[in-house]
């Protein structure tokens, strides 16, 4: 579905909390703004059920942000009648701190509904921020075609996982999450952990990549950090997950990725 003279509707949405949403919104702007024909509303949560309902192509950058069932049902109606939904990073979070005195512990209540199903996963936990490698799993997908395995620096996320999904690249990891409810039991089993995927629902598609975490120096202050003293641009820094998720936008856009990208150019 596209609008005259083959113009496409974008909604971008990127908001929530402990996450550098600036750098990451200018960031994903500019790589839509590598397509002329794309224009590009943004929103900071999904208080977006009209531009949804006229979009073609959506791009979410959340962390702990809960659509309501209405906004919940545009989101998936969206992708059921074709739209492609560009998920990245904590899109799949709802994560609680603890408020006891105690040692903080993040609980991942099951608040998506029937989301969860749409996006094809929920996010349980993640170990400490380190550098982990990430292997690619389906070499010949033009969306990985040219990468070989990567070191990155980000959080590995140990997701719940529903229906069929086609993984492109993937971690190991089995030990424990400190830190999470989940995150003693969650890691234990052997699966590869999905980095990218993509899911099929009705006519559209869910492109996922768990990839993209960035901190600024402010944005813990709800924790009680007021100043982390230092920035995080982990990824975003990274030539592969660039290459790669330059590629994810040229998918949801609708085009195909040309034979440089294709090689790794």
């Amino acid at each position: 579905m596209a609008g005259p003279a083959g113009r496409l509707d974008a909604v971008l949405v990127c908001g929530g909390r402990w996450h550098d949403f600036d750098h990451a919104r200018l960031r994903l702007l500019e790589l839509l703004g590598e397509h002329p024909r794309v224009r590009t509303t943004v929103y900071q949560d999904y208080d977006c059920v009209a531009a949804l309902d006229r979009a073609d192509l959506l791009v979410t950058y959340t962390c702990d942000v809960r659509p309501r069932p209405v906004q919940r049902a545009a989101l998936a109606r969206f992708v059921a009648r074709g739209g492609r939904w560009l998920a990245l990073h904590g899109t799949n979070s709802v994560i609680e701190p603890s408020t006891s005195g105690g040692p903080r512990v993040f609980t991942t209540p099951r608040l998506l509904g029937e989301l969860a199903q749409v996006l094809g996963s929920q996010f349980l936990a993640h170990p400490p921020i380190q550098p982990y490698e990430v292997r690619v799993t389906r070499p010949d997908h033009p969306l990985v075609a040219g990468i070989g395995p990567f070191t990155v620096t980000d959080e590995l996320y140990v997701c719940e996982l529903h229906g069929e999904l086609e993984v492109l690249l993937h971690a190991e990891y089995t030990g424990p999450c400190r830190g999470f409810a989940e995150g003693g039991t969650a890691a234990l089993d052997d699966a590869p952990r999905p980095v990218l995927y993509l899911r099929r629902h009705g006519l559209g598609e869910v492109c996922y990549f768990t990839l993209g975490h960035c901190r600024g120096r402010y944005d813990v202050q709800d924790l009680g950090v007021d100043d982390t003293g230092r920035v995080d641009r982990g990824p975003w820094e990274t030539a592969e997950f660039l290459t790669v998720l330059r590629r994810c936008v040229e998918r949801a856009v609708g085009g195909r990725i040309p034979a440089g990208e294709r090689a790794g150019a």
